[in-house]
C-alpha cells in the first residue's frame, strides 16, 4: 500500500481575511489558500493543514478539492512559508482541467555513479515541460553511470515520460561530468613538486660532474 497522502482534499470557503484571521486559521490546523485561473474570480478557501503539508512536499502537486460537494482540480503554484519557522502561511492554487496541457518546472534527479575520479555537476535543478495536468512526473532522472570527464547532458538528451514535451531550450546544460577542482589542483601540485625535484637532481648531477 502506498504511503502517499490522498490528494482528495476537503476545502472550506472563507469570507474573513487579514493577518489576524489567518493566524487563527493556522492555529486551528488549517491553511489559508486562494483558487484562481480559467477566467474565474479568485476563491478564498481553508485547507486541512496536516494533509496538505504532506501533499505540497512534492513539486507540482495536484489537489482534488471538494468544495461543498463540487469537485475542483487545482495545481499548487506557490507555497508561502514563514522564513524562520517554515510554517505554511498561504497557498496559491491554479484551476486545471483533466486532459489539459500545462507548463511546469519538473525537478531533475541524478542517478548512478560517473567514471572513477569524476563528479556529476547538476547545472539545471529543474527543466520546463508541457504535460497533462493529471500526469505531471514527480521528477526526471538523468543516468550518469560510467560517464567520463567532459561529458555534457543537455535538455535534448533527457528521456521524457510519455505525453511530455520539452519547453526548455534543447541546448540547456543539465549535467556536466568533470574532475573535481581540488583533484586537479592536487595533481598540479604533485607535478610541480616532481618537476622541482627533477630540476634539483639535474642540478646536483651537473655540479657533481663539474667536480
Amino acid at each position: 500500500m502506498s504511503n502517499e497522502p490522498d490528494n482528495k482534499v476537503r476545502a472550506e470557503f472563507r469570507e474573513s481575511f487579514g493577518k489576524g484571521f489567518a493566524r487563527r486559521l493556522r492555529a486551528a490546523g488549517k491553511i489559508p489558500a486562494v483558487i484562481y485561473g480559467h477566467g474565474t474570480d479568485p476563491v478564498h478557501v481553508a485547507l486541512p493543514g496536516h494533509q496538505v503539508s504532506l501533499l505540497v512536499r512534492r513539486a507540482n502537486a495536484v489537489l482534488e478539492l471538494d468544495l461543498d460537494g463540487k469537485e475542483q482540480l487545482t495545481l499548487v503554484k506557490d507555497v508561502q512559508k514563514d522564513p524562520v519557522h517554515q510554517i505554511i502561511e498561504h497557498i496559491d492554487l491554479l484551476v486545471v482541467k483533466k486532459g489539459e496541457k500545462i507548463q511546469v518546472e519538473v525537478p531533475v534527479v541524478v542517478v548512478g555513479e560517473p567514471f572513477a575520479g569524476t563528479i556529476a555537476n547538476l547545472d539545471a535543478q529543474t527543466v520546463a515541460l508541457e504535460v497533462e495536468a493529471t500526469h505531471i512526473p514527480e521528477h526526471i532522472e538523468v543516468d550518469v553511470e560510467g560517464l567520463e570527464d567532459g561529458t555534457h547532458i543537455t535538455a535534448a538528451d533527457l528521456k521524457l515520460p510519455r505525453g511530455a514535451s520539452l519547453i526548455a531550450e534543447p541546448e540547456l546544460l543539465v549535467v556536466a561530468i568533470s574532475v573535481p577542482a581540488a583533484t586537479i589542483a592536487a595533481e598540479d601540485e604533485i607535478a610541480e613538486a616532481d618537476a622541482e625535484a627533477a630540476a634539483e637532481q639535474s642540478e646536483a648531477s651537473e655540479e657533481s660532474a663539474a667536480e
